[in-house]
C-alpha cells in the first residue's frame, strides 16, 4: 500500500469522524451554553444558535452528518477494496491459493480490519471526545457542517420527505429533533449526578421537588375549604372593616350569600385605597376583584402560568361540578418547591412532630408524599391525598379516639378527633420481625 493509499484512508477515515462528533455533539450541547457564548460575542456561537433553537434546522443538522457518515463509509469499503483488495487478492494467488477463493478472503479480510479500525477510530473515539466537550466540538465542527448542509441540502430534503411519507403510511407522528427531555429524565440525571458529588443532598431534594411540581395537582397543593376563612358578600362596611383588619392575611375571599361557593378576593390595599380617595368604608362588591376559578385537577406548573397570565397570586379550586373545593396561593405553591412551614392556622396540630420512644405525630392534613420525609414510609399505593384520608379509606368508616391500627408496616394511633375530622395521628414503624407477624 503506497503513499496515496493511505492518506486517502487516513482522510476518509476522518471525514466519518469528524461527522459522528458532529451528530453527537449538536445532541448532546445545551442550549443555554451556545446561548452564554453568543452573548459573550462567540462567533460561531452567533452561527451556531439558530441549529439549537429551531427543532426544523437541527433536524437537516442531523441529516447532513447522518449522510456524511453513510458516504464516506461506503466510498471507504469500495476504494479498499479497488486498491488493497486487488494487491491482497494477487497475493493469495500467488501462494497457489484458487483466483475465487482468494477474491473472497481477500474481501472479508479487507472488511474486517477497516470495520475494526473505522469503528474504533472513526465513531468510538469521537464519539467519547463529543460527549466529553460537546460545546467545543459543536463549534468546531460547524464549519465543515454548514458546507455540507448546502452540499447535501436537496438530497436531505428527498430523505426527510421520504421518511415523513413512510412514518405517515405506519401511521406514526414524525416528531422533530429537540433539546427536550421529559422530567423523569432530568430527575434521573440529577440524580446521577448527586451520586457522582455534583450536587449536595439538599439541593438534590430541592431540584427534584421542582420537578415533582408538574406531577402535583391542584387538589393536593390547595388549602382545604374547611382551613379557608371567608367574607359573606352582605357583610357591611364597617365590619368588613374589622374583619379584614384583624386577618393576619393581605386579602379575603368573598362567598355568596345563597351559596358557600366564592365569588371574588377582598384586599385589604383596595379598602385603604377607596378609604384615602372617598373619605368612606366601601361596600364589599366596591372592592371586591373577581375570583379566578381552576379545576382541582390541573398541575402544579400549569398553576403558576395561569397565576402569571392573570397577574393573580390566589387561585380558586373547583370540582368538576362548580362547587369550591380549596383555595390554592403562590406561597402554597412556593413552600412545596422548598418543603418550608405552611402559615399557622387555627388547628392545633399543623406541623409534624417527634416525640418519645419513637412516635412520630403527624397533622391529618399532612400530604403523603410529604410522610416519607418524616417516617421514612411512603403509603405509596393510597389513593387520598392526605394521611387522614388514607387512614379513613382503609377503614371505610371514621376512627375512634386512641384507637389503634396497623397501616403497610406502620403503627398508627388517632391522637384527636374533631367531629369526623382527623387532627392528628401518632405513628410508629415497626420492626421487621412485626412486620412479618402483622
Amino acid at each position: 500500500m503506497n503513499l496515496t493509499v493511505f492518506v486517502i484512508f487516513f482522510l476518509l477515515i476522518t471525514i466519518n469522524a469528524l461527522y459522528v462528533a458532529a451528530e453527537f455533539a449538536i445532541v448532546g450541547v445545551r442550549r443555554s451554553q451556545i446561548i452564554h457564548l453568543a452573548e459573550k460575542g462567540t462567533q460561531l456561537a452567533k452561527e451556531l444558535l439558530p441549529v439549537v433553537n429551531n427543532p426544523e434546522y437541527l433536524d437537516r443538522y442531523i441529516a447532513a452528518s447522518q449522510v456524511g457518515i453513510t458516504l464516506s463509509s461506503l466510498i471507504l469499503g469500495a476504494y479498499s477494496q479497488a486498491t488493497v483488495g486487488r494487491d491482497f487478492t494477487d497475493l493469495l494467488i500467488k501462494f497457489s491459493i484458487d483466483p475465487l477463493v482468494a477474491q473472497s478472503v481477500s474481501a472479508i479480510t479487507i472488511l474486517i480490519l477497516l470495520t475494526g479500525l473505522q469503528v474504533v477510530v472513526g465513531e468510538l473515539l469521537p464519539k467519547s471526545l463529543a460527549l466529553q466537550y460537546p460545546v467545543q466540538l459543536a463549534l468546531y465542527t460547524y464549519i465543515p457542517m454548514r458546507w455540507s448542509l448546502k452540499t447535501y441540502g436537496a438530497f436531505i430534503t428527498l430523505l426527510n420527505n421520504s421518511g415523513v411519507i413512510l412514518l405517515r403510511f405506519l401511521g406514526l407522528k414524525y416528531l422533530r429533533q429537540q433539546h427536550i427531555h421529559s422530567s423523569k429524565e432530568i430527575d434521573l440525571l440529577i440524580t446521577e449526578s448527586r451520586e457522582a458529588g455534583l450536587f449536595k443532598l439538599h439541593e438534590q431534594q430541592r431540584l427534584h421537588q421542582a420537578l415533582s411540581l408538574s406531577q402535583k395537582t391542584a387538589k393536593q397543593l390547595m388549602i382545604h375549604r374547611r382551613f379557608v376563612a371567608t367574607i359573606d358578600e352582605q357583610t357591611p362596611p364597617d365590619q368588613l372593616c374589622q374583619l379584614v383588619t384583624q386577618s393576619p392575611f393581605s386579602s379575603l375571599p368573598v362567598h355568596s350569600s345563597e351559596s358557600d361557593n366564592v365569588i371574588g378576593l377582598i384586599y385589604i390595599k383596595d379598602i385603604a385605597a377607596h378609604y384615602i380617595a372617598h373619605q368612606e368604608l366601601p361596600t364589599v362588591h366596591r372592592v371586591m376583584r373577581p375570583a379566578v376559578n381552576v379545576l382541582d385537577k390541573i398541575t402544579g406548573d400549569r398553576l403558576l402560568t395561569i397565576m402569571r397570565q392573570q397577574s393573580v397570586r390566589k387561585l380558586i379550586v373547583i370540582d368538576e361540578y362548580g362547587v369550591m373545593q380549596g383555595l390554592v396561593t403562590l406561597d402554597d405553591i412556593l413552600i412545596t418547591l422548598t418543603k418550608g412551614t405552611r402559615r399557622k392556622s387555627k388547628e392545633k396540630y399543623t406541623q409534624p412532630e417527634y416525640l418519645p420512644n419513637g412516635w412520630i405525630r403527624l397533622p391529618g392534613t399532612l400530604g403523603i408524599e410529604e410522610m416519607m420525609l418524616w417516617v421514612g414510609i411512603s403509603w405509596s399505593s393510597s389513593q387520598a391525598n392526605t394521611v387522614a384520608g388514607h387512614i379513613i379509606s382503609i377503614l371505610e368508616r371514621i376512627p375512634k379516639p386512641n384507637e389503634r391500627i396497623i397501616v403497610e408496616g406502620v403503627e398508627v394511633e388517632i391522637e384527636a378527633l374533631e367531629g369526623p375530622v382527623i387532627q392528628s395521628i401518632l405513628v410508629k414503624v415497626l420492626p421487621l420481625s412485626e412486620k412479618k407477624k402483622t
